[in-house]
């Protein structure tokens, strides 16, 4: 088709022929230079496609939809992130610059600074980062459009200060909270921790706990200006985000350092669930259940107080070693029943902690006291995980689900002495000391670790 002749895109009454054109265009219309299709060949392991200008005008013809955002110009880049936010969240699409409300040709004046501008965008003011597919496809009167393909693997898409956006025919919108909750649970765990969580503020956070964190790595944290709570997790420790005025905390930042109401109010599903059994299954009588809530630091403690009513932990194993009847304080209801390898345990309680899969709503984090074990149940997705993901943790060769809440919760600093060694320590050091092997298995999106007692 020559545009030297084109003015407007004529009208179309069969909107099922164009849907087909532009699900076409989008999988197989963009032309790619040698270099830019040898590199997404590799990421996607197939063939690039090549743009055609004759699917480009049956794609415009239909006028916008879900899947279509014209536009004359980049003119506002934070609506255009928000419109590129929307279109990756809801199920892709394609954005063309250079035409009009009135579906006309008119091209932009510069596409390679537009280009430049798109990536700049899809780089920095989307979270997590887009790959864009872009194009500029010319016309014989000299006339230029750039085109924008926009993938959805890695969603929910955000913009920089935290707002999540859908589409919904030719409009985007803000996500409601059920919607919201969706695409949550859709996405993969490793990015759930940098979600940002809107309503809070400074008065929801564990000032001591924050600041004493501070302290263990300068003497003199707070300055001349006082503390502030939101500069520090926003600049510092990068678990919130916001413009000047803004103040949105992650996951990750409320679950370390938020007040244990606020966690509990904000994150219900982050509780952890406690219980003793009467005998060595569940078929057994409950003898104590509780559900602990709060920061992370407030559930590990609670957690290892709950198992030290009714069992013994200790460093080495021996002969001379003889079951306490009940805690310390002797308010246990029943004899304790085993013995246990104090750092498998408390290595076990971290490992929960800190590398639940909170994405999974259905499923919570559980610790089963029997007679002779101790079991751990944490959610995490089972698809993609076994058979070999299964085998290669045992050998501590496996992708952390929370990075962030990781490495600030294993460090001294943040308040607790915790073992190293994760899983390998646990299972060679728990098998040492009782003489038994510990169980690890997956299954219906749950990670499970039993230990036995000597």
């Amino acid at each position: 088709m020559h545009s030297g002749g084109f003015s407007r895109v004529p009208s179309v009454e069969n909107n099922s022929l164009f849907e087909m054109a532009r699900k076409k265009f989008r999988n197989t219309g963009r032309y790619i230079s040698n270099s830019e299709r040898s590199f997404q060949e590799y990421l996607s392991n197939q063939p690039a496609p090549i743009t055609n200008r004759t699917e480009l005008i049956r794609l415009i013809r239909g006028g916008e939809d879900t899947f279509l955002e014209l536009k004359v110009k980049l003119s506002n880049p934070e609506r255009i992130a928000q419109e590129i936010v929307a279109l990756a969240n809801t199920a892709g699409g394609t954005m063309i610059f250079g035409i009009t409300d009135q579906l006309r040709v008119e091209g932009v004046r510069n596409p390679e600074r537009v280009q430049d501008e798109l990536i700049k965008l899809c780089r920095e003011e989307i979270y997590p980062p887009l790959i864009p597919f872009l194009d500029t496809i010319a016309f014989d009167d000299g006339r230029r459009v750039v085109v924008l393909d926009v993938e959805g693997k890695q969603r929910p898409y955000r913009t920089k200060d935290g707002r999540f956006y859908l589409r919904i025919g030719d409009e985007k919108r803000e996500a409601t909270r059920e919607e919201l909750s969706t695409l949550i649970g859709e996405m993969r765990p490793l990015f759930y921790e940098n979600i940002p969580i809107q309503g809070l503020t400074e008065k929801d956070f564990d000032d001591s706990l924050i600041w004493s964190f501070a302290g263990g790595f300068e003497k003199d944290v707070l300055g001349k200006n006082g503390y502030e709570t939101r500069n520090f997790l926003k600049r510092d420790l990068l678990l919130a985000i916001g413009n000047k005025d803004d103040f949105f905390p992650t996951v990750a930042g409320l679950l370390l350092f938020g007040e244990n109401k606020s966690v509990e109010e904000f994150l219900p599903r982050a509780s952890i669930k406690v219980i003793r059994f009467s005998g060595t299954d569940k078929k057994t009588g409950v003898v104590e259940k509780e559900v602990f809530s709060g920061n992370l630091l407030h559930l590990y403690e609670s957690i290892m107080r709950f198992i030290e009513r009714y069992c013994d932990l200790w460093k080495h194993r021996s002969k001379k070693s003889k079951a306490k009847k009940g805690s310390d304080d002797g308010n246990s209801p029943i004899e304790a029943r085993g013995n246990y390898h104090l750092y498998s345990v408390k290595e076990a309680v971290a490992n929960i902690l800190m590398h639940r899969d909170l994405a999974l709503r259905d499923n919570v984090t559980q610790v089963l006291i029997y007679d002779n074990s101790i079991e751990f149940i944490n959610p995490r997705r089972t698809k993609g995980f076994v058979p070999p993901a299964s085998k290669a943790i045992r050998y501590g060769i496996t992708q952390r689900v929370n990075p962030q809440i990781a490495a600030i919760f294993s460090r001294r600093e943040y308040g607790l002495n915790l073992p190293r060694g994760g899983l390998p320590m646990i299972l060679k050091q728990s098998k040492h000391f009782s003489g038994k092997r510990a169980e690890l298995y997956t299954t219906n999106d749950q990670f499970k670790l039993k230990i036995h007692s000597a």
